[in-house]
């Protein structure tokens, strides 16, 4: 492989399928992208791949396609991506620190590919065991993944809260729909640490519980990729950002009168 980052190359950017779109199966055991839309039938032992897409235009369908000449990185086009509002953009010093990647190879497939196209470098060509496109689809997915492990650690460092400050202050990760809790801000995260169990939810600090995200597209992201610990770390770190427990508390009544727990 080639590390000149000075060369953006895009030519492994090829066609990822929506969040929306099914997923071909039993290919394998390789990876699944950064979302899963049946984590019912998402096991280690039926991993979901991408689909072969035929050619159509940006404007007739969710496929969202590369432009080989534009100037972005991989990580702009992958935060900005509908759905990717939770990302934050991690720095590339971060992600060339090998430590800062202990232990993931053995998570990820294609890692090296993967962590090439991440940082916008020229890959070496794989065997030709696959066709361009489903090729080009594999590594997409072993990107997502990776960098989405990545993440959930950079969100627990001090540049990485920070990034994440600006997006709460901006209500990008939605507001509590308790009604109680009077629109609180939210923050995201993972009910486990461990890839491919369980989806993101926001965290809302009034009444510290948790909820699934209003968006389809972002109830479908991995939990992983947020962690457990961010939200709780990230308000040790603002403390003067965590709002009051919620006090107050919907009483159920039968004609005005009070229904008492037994």
């Amino acid at each position: 492989m080639h590390k000149d980052k000075g060369d953006h190359h895009h030519h492994l950017r090829g066609v990822v399928r929506s969040h929306s779109e099914p997923a071909l199966k039993n290919k394998s055991s390789y990876t699944p992208s950064t979302s899963f839309a049946a984590i019912g039938h998402y096991n280690d032992n039926n991993l979901f791949f991408e689909e072969e897409e035929s050619e159509t235009s940006c404007e007739d369908s969710d496929i969202r396609r590369f432009d080989e000449e534009e100037d972005s990185s991989w990580i702009s086009w992958f935060c900005n991506q509908k759905g990717n509002e939770f990302f934050c953009e991690v720095d590339d010093d971060y992600i060339l620190d090998d430590f800062n990647r202990s232990g993931l190879r053995n998570q990820v497939p294609f890692y090296d590919y993967a962590l090439d196209m991440i940082l916008d470098v020229e890959s070496s060509d794989i065997d030709g065991t696959l066709h361009d496109q489903e090729q080009n689809n594999l590594i997409e997915s072993a990107a997502e993944m990776l960098y989405g492990l990545i993440h959930a650690r950079y969100i627990a460092t001090t540049k990485g809260i920070s990034a994440m400050l600006e997006k709460y202050r901006n209500y990008d990760f939605g507001r509590c729909p308790r009604v109680n809790c009077n629109k609180q801000r939210c923050l995201p995260v993972g009910e486990s640490d461990i890839p491919r169990l369980t989806t993101v939810k926001i965290y809302c600090p009034r009444c510290e519980d948790v909820y699934s995200p209003q968006s389809r597209h972002q109830e479908q992201i991995d939990g992983a990729y947020f962690g457990t610990t961010f939200p709780h770390l990230f308000f040790l770190t603002y403390g003067h950002l965590k709002p009051e427990k919620a006090s107050q508390n919907y009483a159920p009544r039968i004609f005005g009168f009070k229904v008492h727990k037994k």
